[in-house]
């Protein structure tokens, strides 16, 4: 059992006082906000139909550009944050979004909306590298930056969820701007507030910025998520195969890229000796995202179009699978400062979301609670296991290089979720296709959305046996989806028991602390020694 030595070991990192823990509070406001903001159109899409009138296209593109731009720039805003510093381009950010979000509540057309959602973007892919690289800038301590980024994995997995629910009550009191607007405050008190609580951060020795891996990056990542998502929406076309190849082709220019020139934009040595617990924790996590978005492509389908709900209906029964999540990350974490090895944790993760996947495969076509347990067992799993594969691959990675190391994290959690919709997608509605009666209409046989259009085109009884025949087969799409999925964590689990194991206790602590005069926090350098000494004020 663990003593107190670091409490008086001028040689430990510095702990964290009630400044830090303060300042991770300010934090999580940009954190929820971009977060909700990937679901936040939900309800307000018919409002802004009737007031923009935006063709068809345009309306994809005001749903999508915000994800797309996001994770095409991660890499590269994590990359300048640790040049420019992490609390500046933190604070760009806030701004840039801010402002964007004022645009958007007022867009008198559809491309002005499509160009400020493109703007939000840009702000998000500043702000969620930013915040997870601050966190591990201040949080010196191994056990309270666990705690921490326990806390923010739970705000993050959250925020997704009320997205959807803030919208619907927004829009049923106000006009659709008002979805935007929320950002306003929040993001004006983080303009306040950070540059009084939260200390710079950067790279004392960054290098040259290479330009060119900007472009690369972008022409890798967008592609790759663009064409899995179409995959999932709209089934195998050559078009969205091309796109998938095209990425891949950029990707390995990339990763050629970064392994030749002087300055890569991600170090190869973040890989390489210490670095494969980062390339390994970075590799589970986008695995646990495959499965974590894979999962919510058939349940709100399920809600809405198996059990009939309306579309907030449905938003606020998918509130209760993330009730749990508050208990999960500090869970796990306290497992593992009792000494419980992270790879039993993180296995056991993997174990207990493939336990939520089982119960969505003995789900029928009126099964709510049980859908919902599955949704919320698989969600607990998941927050464990970013939780725990985060601080191991912020704790792998030099301090110095936060901003780039949490880039890549979200980054892959992007790819695994396009990757999950993807493969899980398409096997959920083969299956559909496969089970969908020969008698059906054609689009009927395509969907269970097209399903639902053309019953009500029908006379009753046959409109209700063609309802529940598709109904029966997108349930048994989901079975083979879940346990496709359930297999997948399991061998996850299998890999994270192997590659996680340490044989020492502290073999997967974090760098050595370095002296602050190294320039390491930069504007705030000497924080970490005022603080040495001071009492732990953490929760």
């Amino acid at each position: 059992m663990r003593t107190k030595p670091r409490a008086t070991d001028p040689t430990a990192p510095a702990r964290a006082t009630r400044k830090e823990w303060t300042a991770l509070a300010v934090l999580m406001l940009p954190l929820l906000l971009v977060s909700m903001d990937v679901s936040v159109l939900y309800f307000a899409i018919p409002q802004i139909t009737a007031d923009l009138d935006p063709s068809g296209t345009q309306q994809l593109w005001i749903f999508d550009i915000y994800a797309f731009v996001l994770a095409g720039l991660l890499m590269t805003m994590g990359s300048l944050g640790d040049r420019i510093g992490r609390r500046r381009l933190l604070l760009f950010g806030a701004t840039a979004f801010g402002a964007a979000s004022l645009v958007a509540a007022y867009a008198d057309s559809a491309e002005t909306l499509i160009a400020a959602r493109a703007v939000l973007g840009i702000g998000g892919a500043t702000l969620m590298p930013s915040t997870l690289a601050l966190v591990r800038t201040m949080f010196r301590d191994a056990g309270q930056r666990a705690k921490a980024i326990g806390l923010w994995q739970t705000v993050m997995v959250a925020g997704i969820a009320l997205g959807s629910v803030m919208s619907g009550v927004l829009v049923e009191h106000f006009w659709w701007g008002s979805v935007f607007l929320v950002n306003l405050p929040a993001m004006v008190l983080l303009l306040v507030l950070a540059p009084v609580l939260i200390p710079e951060a950067r790279d004392p020795h960054p290098g040259r910025f290479d330009l060119l891996s900007v472009p690369l990056s972008m022409a890798a990542v967008l592609p790759l998520v663009w064409g899995l998502k179409e995959v999932a929406a709209q089934g195998v076309e050559l078009s969205y195969v091309v796109s998938v190849a095209v990425g891949l082709a950029f990707a390995a220019l990339f990763v050629r890229r970064q392994r030749t020139t002087a300055a890569p934009m991600v170090p190869p040595e973040l890989f390489r000796g210490r670095g494969r617990a980062f390339g390994a924790a970075v590799s589970l996590n986008l695995i646990s995202s495959l499965a974590m978005f894979g999962s919510v492509y058939f349940t709100t389908q399920y809600l809405q179009s198996v059990l009939g709900m309306s579309a907030l209906e449905a938003a606020l029964w998918a509130l209760l699978p993330s009730v749990p999540i508050g208990l999960a990350a500090p869970l796990a974490t306290a497992l593992v400062q009792r000494g419980v090895d992270r790879a039993h944790v993180v296995a056991a993760g993997f174990t207990v979301a493939a336990g939520g996947y089982g119960l969505l495969a003995l789900a029928g076509a009126d099964s709510l609670g049980l859908v919902l347990a599955g949704a919320g067992v698989l969600a607990c799993g998941g927050t464990v296991i970013g939780a725990q594969l985060t601080d191991l691959a912020l704790g792998a990675a030099p301090t110095e290089k936060a901003g780039t190391a949490s880039s890549l994290l979200e980054t892959g959690q992007e790819f695994g979720g396009a990757m999950g919709m993807a493969l899980l997608g398409s096997i959920g509605n083969a299956v559909y296709r496969d089970a969908v009666p020969g008698w059906a209409p054609a689009g009927a046989r395509e969907t269970l959305g097209g399903a639902v259009a053309a019953a009500h085109h029908l006379p009753g009884r046959a409109s209700d046996t063609l309802l529940a025949a598709a109904r029966e087969a997108f349930t048994s799409g989901m079975h083979a989806a879940a346990l496709t999925g359930a297999v997948i964590l399991l061998a996850a689990a299998t890999v994270a028991a192997r590659a996680l194991r340490t044989k020492t206790p502290d073999e997967l602590e974090e760098y050595p602390a370095r002296p602050a005069c190294e320039g390491e926090l930069g504007e705030a350098g000497g924080d970490g020694a005022q603080n040495s000494g001071a009492r732990s004020l953490s929760p």
